[in-house]
């Protein structure tokens, strides 16, 4: 059996003799630990064995006194330098700072996050609107049967759900208000309530969510594909704008299809409700249908007309936007694709709040 491990001291080196294997340290690394000597070299030539424990041991020693380790034979001394490899800081968790300060700092950080998406937005949008004028100057540029092609995707495709959404919506509307008027006596003003509701607030609105959902999610992943590969900088390559190309026919089909599909959108949803009224309430058709010329002004039809192609524009650049923001691989396009949908929701919401607040200023009440 090998001698157990120990060590001697001569002036500035220090000897280590034996076994320095785990089964043999011993008290080795408390005798080290205590160790206040003044050392510049270790001295490992008398060494029977080592092991990756006693290769450890010797290594904090030197690194703690600064001192270099020689004397090992070629396979201990790669033993020895996969050890000192190996040792790396254990990365610890930084520690958690206070509730408040980090609910401040999330704040801030999605403030500045939405400042610089509005900045990038808008800057597109100047970008299109640059597009759009050169697109007149010079008509030979425009695309038109990819501006129809979007026709297609974006307004006929989508009569089929937004025409069962808005016939459902137009169902709940008169439900709801036939229940609560009920309480009064009044079920007769249900058709009041939807009119007014469907043309000046539910139809157009519904049908920008749904066509935000559907179309401007679209048009994110596929310009995003068409980043990752590469067809977009192809484009640049040979002289073509993508601005001109990709983004221009989609944003007019939004901006043109956006108002005759919340014409459509209020007219199913008014037929819902009428059938709602007729079935639970025996109100009959043509009642129902004079009942409506009587109680909507015709200021109410053309708030929906004025909305849809703002709601069609934002629709149309956020998804655009999002989709030309791709850069690396296709978790983005989808990470992209969700933005845009939230995105554009969420700003067709608060424009639509303006606009409720400049028709009440106007007087179309």
């Amino acid at each position: 059996m090998s001698a157990a491990a120990d060590f001697a001291q001569d002036r500035d080196t220090l000897h280590f003799r034996g076994d320095l294997s785990l089964a043999r340290l011993g008290s080795l690394p408390d005798q080290l630990d205590r160790f206040d000597g003044r050392v510049s070299r270790v001295d490992l030539s008398a060494v029977s064995r080592i092991d990756t424990v006693g290769a450890w041991v010797v290594h904090r020693f030197a690194a703690r006194h600064n001192a270099q380790v020689e004397g090992l034979d070629e396979d201990s001394q790669m033993l020895f330098d996969h050890v000192v490899g190996a040792e790396q800081p254990v990365a610890q968790a930084p520690a958690r700072p206070n509730g408040l300060i980090r609910f401040v700092a999330e704040v801030g950080a999605a403030a500045v996050q939405a400042g610089r998406t509005m900045y990038g937005l808008l800057g597109f949008l100047g970008a299109t609107t640059i597009a759009f004028l050169n697109v007149i100057r010079h008509p030979s540029r425009f695309r038109f049967n990819a501006t129809v092609q979007r026709f297609e995707v974006v307004g006929v495709s989508a009569l089929g759900i937004v025409g069962l959404m808005s016939f459902l919506i137009g169902m709940v509307i008169a439900q709801q208000g036939a229940v609560q008027l009920a309480q009064f006596g009044a079920e007769v003003f249900t058709i009041n309530l939807v009119g007014r509701l469907t043309f000046r607030e539910m139809g157009v609105l519904m049908t920008a969510i749904m066509i935000a959902g559907r179309s401007g999610s679209a048009f994110a992943a596929q310009l995003g594909t068409m980043k990752l590969t590469e067809e977009i900088d192809a484009m640049r390559t040979i002289g073509v704008s993508p601005v001109e190309a990709l983004v221009l026919p989609r944003v007019l089909a939004a901006v043109l299809m956006m108002p005759l599909l919340a014409f459509y959108s209020c007219m199913i949803a008014l037929i819902g409700g009428g059938v709602l009224v007729w079935l639970d309430q025996g109100i009959p058709p043509a009642t129902y249908i004079q009942r409506i010329r009587e109680v909507v002004p015709i200021t109410d039809l053309y708030i929906p007309l004025i909305k849809a192609p703002v709601f069609g524009a934002i629709i149309a650049v956020a998804g655009c936007f999002q989709g030309m923001l791709v850069e690396s691989d296709a978790e983005q396009v989808g990470n992209r694709t969700t933005a845009a949908v939230v995105q554009a929701i969420f700003m067709v919401i608060v424009i639509d709040a303006f606009f409720a607040v400049f028709f009440t200023w106007v007087g179309w009440v």
